[in-house]
């Protein structure tokens, strides 16, 4: 059965896809974002099964992952890339300080921009989050040969870069 992308006219065909569990996907297989969803929310449960005992909240640790990348990154910027509501940003921010794994200071050059850095004990927290989340995508991943790895990151990306540019940013504010 043919059916059409959403908005751009071009025709698909709608697959008999079934999911791991023999559910039918219907339309839905046709719209990356579910499926996307889908892995991403596996993942995220794993994720948060093997640090439960560390009470880490959602988005902590990729946003200390990327303040420790950009040192000197705004609490703004942060917030348009990890995706969610200023407000939301702060209260991360002020977890990570109260855990000793970050710090704000203020701009030297904007006095009303706060520029967040990782602190050795924050450096030490990443390491060992770091290879608890590649322990829980490893099954994934090995499922991509190390081309596809590369490809499917370049295409995810260049679909963030749209996502974005539509967006405007906003999705921070």
């Amino acid at each position: 059965m043919a059916s059409k992308v959403a908005g751009s006219g071009r025709p698909v065909q709608t697959r008999a896809v079934e999911s791991a569990t023999g559910v039918k996907l219907g339309r839905l297989g046709d719209f990356v974002g579910f499926r996307l969803r889908r892995v991403q929310n596996q993942l995220s449960r794993d994720f948060a099964a093997v640090t439960a005992e560390r009470g880490l909240r959602s988005g902590l640790f990729s946003s200390l992952a990327l303040i420790s990348a950009n040192p000197g990154l705004s609490q703004a910027e942060l917030s348009r890339e990890i995706a969610m509501d200023k407000s939301v940003t702060v209260t991360l921010v002020d977890e990570m300080e109260r855990r000793g794994w970050a710090e704000r200071k203020r701009s030297p050059t904007d006095r009303r921009r706060h520029a967040l850095f990782v602190t050795a004990e924050g450096e030490a927290q990443l390491e060992e989050m770091f290879a608890l989340v590649s322990e829980t995508e490893n099954a994934v991943l090995h499922q991509l040969s190390p081309a596809e790895l590369l490809l499917l990151s370049e295409l995810l990306d260049r679909m963030y870069a749209v996502c974005v540019a539509e967006d405007g940013g906003e999705s921070a504010k």
